[in-house]
C-alpha cells in the first residue's frame, strides 16, 4: 500500500511524502514504518505504546484511528494517510436571519461595487444583502487572516471584526500581505484596519489589540454569525474551538505548514467539532509550528482564500461546504484529498455529556502542555547574554542544535553538535556527562522537549536551555558575519 506521510511528520520519515509498505493492515503498516524509520516512534506512540490523540490515520478519506480497524485488510488500490493536529454538504439556509437581510440596502456606488455578485444566480440581491448583513469574526491578522480579511471586506462583509495582540516585523512580509513596510512596529489590527478602509469604507471594523484567554473569548465573539481561526498555536484553536461551541457559532478552521494546510468547518448546526478530529494537541514542541517551522509565501493565500469562500458559502447558504469534512492540500506535490470527520460520542465539548462546560473550567496553559508541571524537575537556562558570556570566556561547553537542516541553513550555529529530536535517545554517548551542555532551537521550545527526551533515556549530566532560542541571541552573535540572513 501506498503511505502519505503529512508535511509535519516527514522529518521522522526520512523527509518522504509517501511510502510504499508491502503489508495490507494498518497494524502491519505501523511496525513496517517504526521498523525501518525507529524516530517515528516518538511521534506516532506516547509513553503507554498508545497512538498519540492528536495522530489520525485515513484510509480513503474514511477515519480508521480506532484499532479496532487495524487488523481489517486493505485492498492494494487504497491509499492511507498520516494526518496530525496542525491545526460537507451543501445547508439547508444561510445563517443569516431573513430579518436581518430585509433590513439591509445599497446605495448606487454599492450596486456599482458588487455588479459581479448582483449577476450570479446564487448570489443576486438577496445574497448581496446576506453579505452585508454578516458579522464575521476573525481571530488572527497574519499569514492566514490576510487573504481572509481582504476577500471578506472585498466581498462586502459589513461587519469584521479582526482580533490579534502582535505587531508588524519585517519578517512577517514575507507571507503577511495585508501589511507593508510602513506598518513595521504597529499593531496588526490596526495595518488590517486600515487595509479594509481602503478596500470599503462601508464597513463596519471593530479592531481588538488583544490576546484572547479563557476569561475574555466568550464576549469576544459573542453575536457573530461566524469565527474564522486564522491563529498559529494549538492553545488558541482548543480555546477558539470551544468558545464557539458553548456559543453555537460555526468555525471555519484553517492550518498551515511548510507546504501543506488544512480547511474545515467545525460546530455548524451540531456537526463536529475540532476535538472530534483532534481530542487533544501534540505534546509542547514534538511538532513546530508554522513560526518555527515556516511556510511558502503562497500557500496561506491558498488557504486563507479557501477559509473566505467558505465562510461566504455559509453566509449565503449556497453550494458543498466542508462541514464534517478536512480539505488537505499540498501545494509542493500539488496533491488534495477531502477526509471524512465523525462526532466523537466522548467529545469533551460538543456532546450531551460533555465535560467542558465553560470555557474558564478548562486549563488551556496545562492541555496544550504550556505550563510547567510542579512535579517535573525544573529545566535551567541560560538567557543569550549569559550564554554569549560563557563562549567569550572560553569555558568548556557543549552545545547541541536540534533544529532541522533547513533552519541552520539560514544560521549555523559554531562548533555546535546537531542531533534532531528524535536521535537523541540514541545518540546520548555522544555527550560528556562531566561537561554542561546547552540545547538550543529557534524558540527556546524544541530544546526544552529535547532536555526531557534525554532526561527520560536516562542521561545525568548538567543540561541547560537557550531562553528564546536563537531568536533571541540573533543580535548578540554574529552581529557582522551576516550569519543571519
Amino acid at each position: 500500500m501506498k503511505v502519505y506521510i503529512s508535511a509535519t511528520l516527514r522529518s521522522f520519515f526520512g523527509r518522504n511524502n509517501s511510502i510504499e509498505v508491502s503489508k495490507n493492515t494498518i497494524k502491519e503498516m505501523l511496525e513496517d514504518l517504526t521498523d525501518e524509520y525507529p524516530e517515528s516512534t516518538k511521534i506516532l506512540y506516547d509513553d503507554e505504546k498508545k497512538l498519540r490523540q492528536f495522530i489520525q490515520i485515513f484510509v480513503d478519506g474514511d477515519n480508521r484511528t480506532n484499532s479496532k480497524y487495524w487488523d481489517v485488510e486493505i485492498p492494494d488500490n487504497k491509499e492511507v494517510l498520516l494526518l496530525p493536529a496542525v491545526a460537507g454538504g451543501a445547508p439547508v439556509n444561510s445563517i443569516i436571519p431573513d430579518e436581518r437581510r430585509k433590513a439591509v440596502f445599497f446605495d448606487d456606488a454599492e450596486i456599482e461595487r458588487f455588479g459581479r455578485h448582483l449577476l450570479l444566480k446564487d448570489i443576486g440581491v438577496k445574497g448581496q444583502k446576506r453579505i452585508k448583513a454578516a458579522r464575521v469574526a476573525v481571530v488572527g491578522a497574519g499569514a492566514l487572516g490576510s487573504p481572509v480579511i481582504q476577500y471578506l471586506a472585498a466581498a462586502g462583509v459589513g461587519t469584521i471584526k479582526v482580533i490579534d495582540f502582535d505587531e508588524v516585523k519585517l519578517e512577517n512580509l514575507q507571507s503577511q500581505v495585508i501589511h507593508t513596510s510602513r506598518d513595521l512596529n504597529r499593531p496588526k489590527v490596526a495595518s488590517a484596519r486600515d487595509k479594509i478602509k481602503n478596500i470599503n469604507r462601508n464597513i463596519k471594523i471593530e479592531a481588538e489589540n488583544i490576546r484572547l484567554e479563557a476569561d475574555n473569548i466568550v464576549s469576544e465573539i459573542d453575536g457573530y454569525d461566524i469565527v474564522i481561526d486564522c491563529t498559529d498555536n494549538f492553545k488558541a484553536r482548543y480555546l477558539i474551538n470551544d468558545a464557539c461551541v458553548l456559543c453555537n457559532i460555526p468555525l471555519v478552521f484553517g492550518a498551515i505548514y511548510q507546504f501543506e494546510g488544512q480547511v474545515g468547518i467545525f460546530n455548524l448546526e451540531g456537526g463536529p467539532c475540532y476535538r472530534c478530529q483532534f481530542p487533544e494537541p501534540p505534546q509542547a514542541g514534538l511538532v513546530p509550528s508554522c513560526s518555527e517551522g515556516g511556510a511558502i509565501s503562497p500557500l496561506p493565500g491558498i488557504i486563507g482564500s479557501i477559509q473566505a469562500n467558505e465562510a461566504l458559502k455559509l453566509i449565503l447558504g449556497i453550494g458543498e461546504h466542508l462541514d464534517g469534512k478536512l480539505l488537505i492540500i499540498d501545494s509542493l506535490y500539488l496533491t488534495s484529498r477531502i477526509l471524512k470527520i465523525k462526532k466523537k460520542t466522548d467529545c469533551a465539548v460538543c456532546t450531551k455529556d460533555a465535560k467542558i462546560t465553560r470555557v474558564e473550567d478548562f486549563d488551556y496553559e496545562d492541555f496544550c502542555g504550556l505550563r510547567e508541571v510542579e512535579e517535573e524537575i525544573p529545566i535551567e537556562g541560560f538567557t543569550p547574554e549569559e550564554l554569549t558570556k560563557r563562549l567569550e570566556s572560553g569555558e568548556p561547553i557543549t552545545i547541541v542544535d536540534v533544529r532541522e537542516p533547513h533552519e541552520r541553513a539560514i544560521l549555523r550555529f559554531p562548533n555546535a553538535i546537531v542531533i534532531p529530536i528524535g536521535q537523541l535517545s540514541r545518540r546520548k554517548n555522544e555527550l560528556n556527562p562531566e561537561q554542561d551542555t546547552v540545547f538550543i532551537c529557534k524558540e527556546g521550545k524544541r530544546s526544552v522537549l529535547a532536555i526531557n527526551t534525554l532526561r527520560e533515556a536516562g542521561y545525568v549530566g548538567r543540561m541547560y536551555n537557550l531562553k528564546g532560542g536563537l531568536d533571541a541571541m540573533k543580535d548578540l552573535i554574529f552581529p557582522h558575519e551576516g550569519a543571519w540572513l
